[in-house]
Parts: C-alpha cells; structure tokens; sequence
C-alpha cells in the first residue's frame, strides 16, 4: 500500500506531467534553432529593409498625424510584430515536414496530452520570435527611434511577442493540419499574412483608414498586439485600447486556438 506521502507524490506528478511534456516539446524545437542558428540571421534581412528603406521613403511621403510621433518611432513597433507573424504564420510547414519524415506518428502515439503537444511548439515559435526583438532595438538605437529601456517595458515587450508568436503559430497548426500539403500551405500562408498585416495598425493610425477597414482593424489581433508593443517600445506613447485589454484579447486568442489545434493535431496524419 502506498503511504500519504507517496499518494501525494503520485499527485504532484501526475499535476506536473503536462508541464514537463510541454516544455520537453519546447526543448526539442529549440535543439533544432542550436544546431542551425542561420534562420536567426536570415530573419534580420526583412526588419532592415522595412525600416531602413521603407521607413526612411515613407517619413518623407507620409503626411498627418500618427499620435504625435514621428513616422519612424510610429512604424518600429509595427515592424516588430510584423517579424514576429511573419516567423510564427509559416511555422506549420514544420508540421507537415515532421509528418512526411514520420516524426509526427511517433509523438502522437506517446503519452503526451495533444494539448501539451501543441502548447510547446507554439510557446518554441514564440521564443524563436525573441531574436527579432535583438534586432529591431538595435536598428531603432542606430535610426535615433525613441525607445523605452526600462525594465518594465522590455519585459512588456517580451512578454508580447511571445504571446503573439504563440498564438500565430498555434494558427498555423490548424492550418497545416487542414491543407496537409507544403504547397497548399504556402500559398494560403502569403493569403493570410499580407491582410494581418495591412488590416492593422501596423503602418498607419486606425483613425485614417475608411470606415470598413477601421471595423476589421479592430476585430484584427494584430492590431493589439501592435498597440501594446507601441506603448511599451516608444517612450511617452500610451495604449489605444489599454494593455489590459490587448494582453486580454491575446490570451483569449491563444487559449481558443490551442484547444482547436489539440482537438486538430492527429488529422494531420490523414
């Protein structure tokens, strides 16, 4: 018969089971960026051609307001979650290269819960999402962009590009897990990122979009993962909606996507 302490023992594990599975998903993607760190540097080619191409024409060519800020200290934080998409919406792919190579059969067939499956890889593409942070401040410093440095809003920053590499990323799953075809996803990949993209404020203040695209801006994820970033990034720049109100609507995102990709994950097999 097991003691008091050993049924406590049992509890405790089988409470923190989950937990170890999801961060051993974790590791085993993050053993894969170790051991070939060169997406790191190909992920820096985009941020510098959008901020210094991009954003140094359209300072000149952009007219009216954009909150108060310069077009530039408007555009980084925009760039920013741009990167982050762009990484986490294409991170299905992996999925279905896992499939073809019979890596996927070997881990649904394990204990794992699908949900601590799933939740791994989307927390792995949200800290892969962490090197563009690196890159992004050290282009803004270099641009003379007004950048917040304290603690509080570094950890902010993090804090939401990991929830919105996440959430993309978890997306992607149930996209992969719906084509199942590497051509199929990449085209409805480009479909998918360039409204995001466009839809949001990434580029331009809701305020002087027309009345159409100010109602899909606001039903648009991205546009709050945006506002958060911009208020935590840019020195003196509030929240539109609050950052109660954009983390909310994150997490939100996040948890209902995550209980779709579990149900979703095994029938990317067949």
């Amino acid at each position: 018969m097991l003691s008091k302490e050993g049924v406590r023992s049992r509890t405790g594990d089988s409470w923190f089971l989950p937990i170890q599975q999801t961060f051993a998903i974790l590791d085993a993607d993050m053993r894969k960026l170790r051991h070939d760190p060169s997406e790191v540097l190909t992920r820096m080619v985009q941020p510098l051609i959008w901020l210094l191409i991009f954003g140094q024409a359209m300072a000149r060519a952009v007219g009216g307001p954009t909150g108060g800020l310069s077009y530039l200290n408007y555009l980084a934080p925009g760039i920013l979650a741009q990167s982050v998409l762009f990484i986490a919406i294409f991170y299905g792919i992996a999925l279905i290269w896992e499939r073809d190579l019979g890596v996927v059969h070997k881990i649904i067939v394990s204990p794992a819960p699908r949900l601590a499956l799933v939740t791994g890889r989307g927390l792995a593409a949200g800290i892969r999402s962490l090197s563009q942070v690196l890159i992004i401040y050290i282009l803004a410093l270099f641009l003379g962009i007004d950048l917040r440095l304290d603690v509080e809003g570094l950890l902010g920053v993090l804090a939401m590009v990991v929830l919105s590499g996440a959430l993309f990323a978890t997306f992607s799953l149930i996209i992969a897990c719906i084509v199942k075809k590497r051509e199929r996803f990449m085209g409805i990949g480009q479909v998918l990122t360039m409204p995001l993209f466009f839809a949001s404020n990434a580029l331009y203040p809701i305020d002087r979009m027309p009345p159409w695209l100010q109602v899909a801006s606001r039903i648009n994820p991205m546009t709050y993962q945006v506002d958060a970033i911009r208020s935590l990034m840019i020195h003196n720049e509030m929240s539109q909606f609050g950052l109660g109100v954009d983390f909310g609507v994150g997490l939100f995102l996040l948890v209902v996507l995550l209980l779709i990709a579990a149900r979703m994950y095994p029938k990317i097999l067949y």
